[in-house]
């Protein structure tokens, strides 16, 4: 009696984890993988050199789960590209267009080349130098 009883705690547990956390996990990453992937290539302009831009850059590139590059431009301005899902590169968009490091004036945000991808061109978030 005591061993049946055991039994049915266990099948109880396992079915109130597989309701309660695997299919709500099951769900968010399906609802991830639906939104369409998009690449999209940026300038920024003001005083984004020497006010550690690239590396707030990236930070939050990462931090949104988006992949890309930034770099500092002999122009003076920052350029790079973002790839990712459309709701997280749109966050990033605004980021870099009004947010940026402490330390920086952002005075203008271009945003060129978009277009939908199939996979992700680049593996993670890089500053080049």
């Amino acid at each position: 009696m005591r061993l049946s009883c055991i039994i049915v705690m266990k099948i109880a547990i396992f079915f109130c984890l597989s309701v309660f956390i695997f299919k709500p996990l099951k769900a968010q990453r399906s609802t991830m993988s639906d939104e369409e992937l998009i690449s999209v290539d940026y300038e920024i302009f003001g005083r984004v050199q020497g006010v550690f831009f690239r590396k707030y850059t990236q930070a939050e590139g990462k931090k949104l789960g988006l992949v890309g590059w930034v770099q500092n431009t002999s122009a003076g301005t920052v350029q790079g590209q973002l790839q990712g899902p459309r709701g997280k590169v749109k966050e990033m968009q605004e980021w870099l267009r009004s947010t940026g490091s402490p330390k920086s004036r952002i005075s203008k945000a271009e945003f060129k080349n978009e277009k939908t991808i199939d996979s992700l061109e680049h593996s993670s978030f890089n500053i080049v130098k």
